[in-house]
């Protein structure tokens, strides 16, 4: 067993994780925490719908925001996709989608406000990068016999819309659906900078007790999320992106006299703006990168690390909570309900809700990645055990699991989770903003003192960091010869 690359690397990456542990920071702080879990609960199993002023505006904004976001981001992803293998272009989406929604919300509340347009380019951007990704890759996989079978002489255009993207079509369209749910996950975490989405209201509650408040929205969003099949239809779509953007609000006039000033002035390091020359610029990166950025780098290394693990842990453990060689369909529509609670949940507001009840530490972040990330890999794996037929005298229970299922699913687990590998690191960089030292912690000190020369660089060292962990990813997925298929 232990000759097998891909357990090797298992038994690797949990010893790091474990390894890591030692230096984490995982305590519960507050008073009687599950005291106030049991109210969490008891506010969500008694929703109050109606205390709320606003809050089918909130939820109209939310799908407003998202439907508007991804499809602008879809629209430049595919323009994009088309010349992805030039490597300037490969960069260039590698480097935005690197950079999280709540970073890009940040940048552009500095000049923009809150004004509509934060929030839409907030989604659209770093989506343009992942669905440029994402289409090339399923082009790239088309069957090329039909172009071959079209009248000599048709142009490359022509060859392009009518041979490729029919024999790719259902692929596209699935993945531009399932991207339109992480929008909406997206768009309801934007309300945590003040933008009024879903967030927004959600934020105010629990700062407030109002856990039944809380647990309206939380029920409503998860409603939402369960029922888009049913009101995401094709023939409604356009009806949809034409009044979406009626539905953003107005915000704030933008004053374009900032956005000069923030790329000509606030964003320059200090000591060029100040003409204090290198020496002093020197100084100040050093300075930077000791006290800021290598603590960011290390907390967010850790914590990635960790709830990786803790990731692949809570995989393996659900997976059987949908399969179909475990119990009967009573409890298998159960742990769909949990799986569909768990991977519909942002992080940031799971993360968000432990670190009211469990006090600040690093242990809500884990918890929250671990939940949300296995939530979506279990419930992709529990899929694809119902597609495995078992000998007539297959053993039963736990033996069933560890000796006929775990095997033959393993090395796709492996693919699912080295896949969220680079989107957990995104995520954990961003949780810093809740006030756990990540990288993000620092990205929003310096925005709050208004050093946004320093915010820029913390960003930037945050998407070269993800593009890194991105391509040792891939790395790793291609000496193991893992096939992934794309998630959210």
């Amino acid at each position: 067993m232990f000759a097998s690359p891909t357990v090797r690397v298992s038994l690797l990456f949990v010893a790091v994780a474990l390894a890591g542990l030692v230096f984490a920071d995982i305590a519960i702080t507050t008073s009687n925490p599950w005291r106030d879990l049991g109210r969490f609960f008891l506010g969500v199993v008694t929703p109050d719908f109606f205390s709320t002023e606003g809050l089918a505006t909130a939820l109209l904004r939310t799908i407003a925001f998202a439907f508007v976001g991804v499809a602008l981001g879809s629209f430049f992803g595919f323009i994009l996709a088309l010349v992805y293998k030039a490597y300037p272009v490969r960069m260039f989406c590698a480097f935005i989608r690197a950079i999280h929604e709540l970073f890009w919300a940040l940048i552009f509340l500095q000049f923009f406000g809150f004004h509509p347009l934060t929030g839409v380019l907030a989604i659209a951007i770093p989506y343009a990068g992942i669905f440029a990704k994402v289409y090339s890759e399923i082009l790239d996989e088309a069957d090329p016999e039909p172009a071959r079978l079209l009248p000599p002489g048709t142009g490359a255009v022509a060859t392009f819309l009518f041979a490729r993207i029919p024999d790719c079509w259902v692929q596209l369209r699935t993945y531009t659906a399932y991207r339109l749910e992480c929008g909406l996950r997206s768009s309801a975490i934007l309300g945590f900078v003040g933008l009024p989405t879903l967030g927004f209201y959600l934020e105010t509650s629990f700062s407030q007790g109002l856990y039944s408040e809380a647990g309206a929205m939380l029920v409503l969003f998860y409603v939402l999320i369960a029922t888009m099949p049913l009101w995401v239809r094709p023939k409604a779509l356009p009806f949809y992106l034409v009044a979406a953007p009626f539905f953003l609000g107005e915000g704030l006039p933008i004053v374009w006299g900032n956005v000069a000033r923030f790329f000509t002035e606030d964003i320059v390091p200090a000591p060029l703006r100040n003409n204090e020359g290198l020496t002093a610029l020197g100084s100040w990166f050093g300075d930077l990168m000791i006290s800021e950025a290598l603590p960011g780098i290390w907390n967010t290394l850790l914590l990635t690390q960790i709830a990786l693990v803790a990731t692949g842990l809570l995989a393996l453990l659900a997976f059987p909570l949908i399969s179909t060689h475990f119990g009967g369909p009573v409890r298998r529509t159960s742990g769909h309900v949990a799986l569909v609670i768990a991977r519909s949940t942002p992080e940031y507001i799971l993360a968000y809700i432990l670190l009211q009840l469990w006090g600040p530490s690093m242990l809500p972040a884990v918890v929250a990645l671990a939940l949300h990330n296995g939530g979506i890999i279990g419930h992709l794996i529990g899929r694809q055990t119902n597609g495995i037929r078992l000998r007539p005298d297959a053993p039963t229970g736990f033996n069933r699991y560890s000796y006929e299922l775990v095997p033959r699913v393993y090395r796709g687990f492996l693919a699912f989770l080295f896949y969220r590998w680079e989107i957990i690191m995104r995520e954990t960089a961003i949780l810093g903003i809740l006030g756990i030292y990540t990288l993000g912690f620092y990205v929003d000190s310096a925005i709050q003192n208004i050093q946004f020369d320093r915010a820029l660089v913390l960003i930037l060292l945050t998407a070269a960091l993800n593009i890194g962990i991105d391509a040792l990813s891939r790395y790793i997925r291609r000496r193991l010869a893992l096939q992934t298929m794309p998630t959210c």
